[in-house]
């Protein structure tokens, strides 16, 4: 897919552009409301995502490498085989989100909430999770 195809539920057609904004890699889409769109294997490496709402999104195996997704809402997202290598989650919100097999290698998770995602797979390595915070057991844990 050479750009995000959205899907007509989101209010999109193929190849427009969000609010005036371009779709794709380096794509500026801080703020936008992309709730339920359909973003499944979309290239968006370096995008700017920032408090972007992503609830329910499908961003299945999306490349979102280096994007800046701080404080964005992606609760409830499919983010399964998604690609967030050094992805800046700072503040976010991935409360029951799908992160199965996700690649989050040196991503910012510092005070994102985790709890109910699922991270089975999910490839954490050198990633900061300070004062993020997951569930164990049924304790909302915060990370140090």
């Amino acid at each position: 897919m050479k750009s995000a195809t959205l899907l007509r539920r989101a209010g999109w057609g193929r190849n427009q552009k969000v609010y005036g904004r371009k779709i794709g890699k380096g794509a500026n889409l801080a703020w936008a409301n992309l709730t339920g769109a359909n973003l499944a294997k979309a290239k968006l490496t370096r995008a700017n995502l920032a408090w972007a709402d992503l609830k329910d999104a499908d961003l299945k195996g999306a490349d979102l490498k280096g994007a800046d997704l701080k404080g964005a809402d992606l609760m409830d997202a499919n983010l399964m085989d998604a690609n967030l290598t050094e992805a800046d989650l700072k503040g976010a919100d991935l409360t029951r989100a799908d992160l199965t097999r996700a690649n989050l290698m040196d991503a910012n998770l510092t005070g994102a909430d985790l709890s109910g995602a699922n991270l089975t797979g999910a490839d954490l390595s050198e990633a900061n999770l300070t004062g993020a915070v997951v569930v164990i057991g049924n304790r909302r844990v915060e990370l140090k």
